[in-house]
């Protein structure tokens, strides 16, 4: 798909996600259907109406199944799923900044931390949307999101998060910020400190400029500048972020493509209204084949059901 279409697409949908709202859309009627389903057990009818409701309208459709039966939807949902197809549901109940602050949690949750995932939500989520995430945090698990972050990461990886956190854009000079970048990687030892203050600090279209000049400026690619001058996980971390600057959509695609239950369902619920269409493309151009049919060859069952839904169609 060329950028004539999605500007098309855009302009009669209003939308780049796979999932709009529903037409004649009716609170009290899906929220009656989905308990008589809850009640027989019948899957097909849970997937067929919360896959095809935005998130707004999920949330009506909680508010009124609690009204109707003094119960908790998602509560319900657990009695009467299982596997991993339970788990997708109940991510789609969950408000957007609500899921987002969820997934960081999890991200952190336990042995180890997965520093890619909370570097995924951190790339591609704006300022503004980080700053809701982290209220939301507090409310949901009585913790300071920095904190947490600040107490799971350490030395250079842990500024960049940090740094991506309360990220704000603010003026630069390309060509000073291009300097800058290249006297770091002058010394016996990169410095880390200007990738961290120009990368977490410039729009996008500033930072291709400058990544772009660096290129040429170097004879090698930025990636290739990354994995030479860098180790650890800042480096995993430094590069995560120069590909979402270079293309979110591309980046996304790839981490679809590991096809890891966690991953697939994070990026398809987060971005399923919102640009979902552009991620399904650049996985085409990335891996010759549509997500779609990825997730045929991938998972089974309801679950896939599910997820085919959310995808929504051939590419």
């Amino acid at each position: 798909m060329d950028p004539e279409y999605f500007t098309s697409y855009n302009m009669c949908w209003g939308t780049l996600g796979t999932v709009r709202p529903f037409p004649g859309f009716h609170a009290d009627r899906d929220a009656m259907e989905i308990r008589e389903a809850l009640e027989s057990k019948n899957v097909v009818t849970l997937l067929r109406i919360l896959t095809n409701r935005t998130n707004a309208q999920r949330q009506e459709i909680v508010k009124t199944f609690e009204e109707q039966t003094h119960k908790d939807l998602a509560a319900a949902l657990k009695k009467c799923l299982s596997g991993d197809v339970e788990v997708l549901l109940l991510e789609l109940l969950m408000p957007p900044v609500q899921y987002e602050a969820y997934r960081l949690q999890q991200a952190m949750a336990g042995l180890g931390t997965d520093e890619e995932t909370l570097m995924e939500i951190l790339c591609t989520r704006s300022g503004p949307r980080l700053q809701e995430i982290r209220a939301t945090y507090k409310q949901l698990y009585k913790k300071d999101l920095e904190k947490e972050l600040k107490g799971e990461t350490s030395g250079d990886f842990a500024k960049l998060i940090l740094a991506l956190l309360n990220k704000s854009d603010t003026a630069g000079g390309v060509q000073r910020d291009i300097e800058s970048l290249s006297a770091s990687l002058s010394g016996k030892k990169a410095d880390a400190g200007p990738w961290i203050n120009i990368l977490t600090s410039r729009d996008l279209d500033h930072l291709n400029k400058v990544l772009t000049g660096l290129e040429l400026k170097n004879g090698q690619t930025i990636n290739q500048t990354v994995e030479k001058h860098f180790s650890g996980d800042f480096r995993l971390g430094l590069s995560v972020l120069v590909q979402c600057i270079q293309s979110s959509d591309v980046y996304l695609a790839k981490r679809l493509a590991s096809m890891k239950p966690s991953f697939v369902h994070g990026i398809m619920v987060s971005h399923s209204e919102e640009d979902l269409l552009c991620i399904r493309a650049a996985f085409v151009k990335l891996t010759g084949t549509s997500l779609y049919s990825a997730l045929q060859k991938q998972f089974k069952g309801d679950h896939l059901q599910a997820l085919l839904a959310v995808c929504r169609s051939e590419d």
